[in-house]
This record gives C-alpha cells, structure tokens and sequence, in this order.
C-alpha cells in the first residue's frame, strides 16, 4: 500500500466511520474538498469501503412473493408498525386494508362485509371512492347481547358512504340459542334474501379471531360457560363466526348449526376474498384460515407474516400448526 492508498484509506474511515463531512475530512488532512472526494473514489475502488444498501421494500417483495407462493394468493401486502403496539396494528392494518378495498371494489359489485375491531378500522380509514352500483352485504348477525359493541352498523354505513353504495344488514344476533329459532329466523323472506345475497357477494373482506377469554366473540352474550370452554380447548380461530380447528375443521357443530351468516364453505367459493389480520396471537388462526384457502388476497403485518410462515410450513405438510 503506497501513501497514496493509505492516505484514502484514512479518507473513507474519516467520512463513513466517524460521519465527517469532506470539508472536516479536508481540514482534518490539510487537502482540498475536490481531494478529499477523489480520495473517498480512490478507497471505494480499491475495496476498502462497500456501500451496501437494505431496501425493506425489497425484504417484504421477498417475502409477500413466499406467501404468495405457500398459500396460493393473489396478493400480499404487508403492513409496516412504528410500535408495536395494538393501537398501531390495528390503525395499520386498517389504513392498507382500506387502500385495498378502494382498488379492489369496482361499479356493480356486491361487496360482504364482516364486523369486529379490525374490519372498523378499515372502516374508519376508506376514503370517498367513485363508485356506481355497488352493494354491501353484511356477511353476519351483529347483535350483541352485552356491554360489548360489535360496530356492525357503523362498519356498513362506512363503506356505503365510500363507494355510495345501498346495504344490506342482518339486524341479527350471530348466535342463536337454538338451531330451531335460528331455521325460523332464516325463513323470513327478507332474511333469507340478506342471507342468498351474502352467498352470491363478489368480494368479500373479513378478518379471523383467535379464541380467549376476553375474544369479543366469546363475550357478546351468545354462549354458555360450558361452550366457552369447550371452544377455548378445541377451537384455533373463527372466521366470520365460524370457529375452526387447528384442521381446519368446523370446533362445535352444535354452535355452527345455530350461527347465523355465510358459512365457511360459502366464504372459501367467493371470487375475491380478502383477509386483514395481523398480531402474534393470530398466528395460528391466519395460517389455519390460508390453508383452508379463506383468502385470495391478504393484508398483515410483517412480524406475523414471518410467523405464519414459520407455523405453517411447507405446502402439504401434515404439521401445519
């Protein structure tokens, strides 16, 4: 290494390790700017200093195009969180699952709509869009015989306001206490219209649930304590009141039967179903739910992304969860 190499040297350790400018860098070895940046092209030429440029965008493209690929999904986009708080998840998953919607719903379409605290978050953050003739669908009862709000209504007036659409509610518990009063119910005219409508949607946007103690669904006043518990033993999520298995199987056929609002089958045949989900608890719920292939599109933070990758291993795999 001749002067001049260790005069570089000493140049690009200046500049990038310490953070001077070229001018503190000049008067520091008594040169001029113009050499001080001859110097830095000197140091970068001979190899001692690699400028190496992380690109998140690149990061999450890598790994939307994995889920993608492992769940066989039309889109992936991943919500990035200042902290990691519940109040920036949510406002997060709301703002890009309402960006979604607002490219996603077109004139004429019969949009379903789910209700819980993710789906009014989405709400809250769509934007007028020009829209003519679209519908909205609530895909289920949203009575609640608690203290607990589903904001049911207030998600559906919401996304008509958006896209100056009509709406179609279910003025509605999910749960009825039984499946004879439930068959009844589902007999009216007007109900069972609510209910085909729901079964012939164009797109449908929903989140999933993962099952404790304080879920919103398992404190609206629609279970028993015996039911609760056995929900908590055997279900890993609900997906528009629907609760599963970690299978992906139906975890109370007693509840379901007496559930009212598009059944999972019906969800899994819509043309266009986008799920918004995020958060560690969720994990087993989502990866569950993409198995079951619920979503074609999806919207989730990145850190639960990874984890459900993790939980649901490769395609086919017994392990899923």
């Amino acid at each position: 290494m001749d002067a001049r190499d260790e005069q570089a040297l000493t140049a690009v350790k200046l500049y990038f390790e310490r953070g001077m400018s070229q001018a503190e860098v000049a008067a520091e070895l008594g040169v001029s700017r113009p050499t001080v940046a001859k110097l830095i092209q000197l140091g970068k030429q001979r190899g001692f200093v690699t400028i190496e440029i992380h690109d998140p965008r690149e990061v999450d493209s890598a790994l939307a195009k994995q889920l993608v690929s492992r769940f066989g999904l039309a889109d992936v986009r991943l919500a990035h969180l200042p902290r990691d708080t519940d109040a920036d998840l949510l406002r997060e998953l709301g703002k890009l699952g309402a960006a979604a919607l607002q490219e996603l719903v077109t004139d004429d379409m019969k949009v379903g709509v789910s209700w819980g605290d993710t789906m009014y978050s989405v709400a809250a953050q769509l934007e007028h869009t020009d829209r003519r003739g679209v519908e909205i669908v609530q895909l289920k009862g949203g009575t609640s015989h608690s203290e607990r709000s589903t904001f049911d209504l207030e998600t559906i007036n919401s996304f008509c306001l958006a896209f100056n659409a009509t709406a179609r509610t279910l003025p509605l518990p999910v749960i009825f206490d039984s499946e004879e009063t439930k068959r009844i119910v589902e007999q009216d005219r007007h109900i069972s219209r609510i209910l085909a409508a729901g079964r012939d949607t164009d797109l449908v946007t929903f989140t999933v649930g993962d099952v404790h103690r304080g879920s919103l669904l398992l404190n609206l006043g629609y279970l028993s304590e015996d039911e609760v518990d056995q929900l908590l033993d055997r279900a890993a999520g609900d997906a528009c009141s629907r609760f599963f298995t970690a299978d992906g199987e139906i975890a109370l056929p007693s509840i379901d039967d007496r559930t009212v609002g598009i059944t999972l089958d019906e969800l899994a045949s819509r043309p266009i179903r986008l799920l918004i989900a995020g958060g560690a608890a969720k994990t087993t719920a989502i990866s569950t739910a993409l198995d079951m292939g619920l979503a074609t599109h999806l919207i989730i933070d990145r850190p639960t992304a990874l984890r459900v990758l993790d939980a649901a291993g490769p395609a086919g795999s017994d392990d899923t969860v």
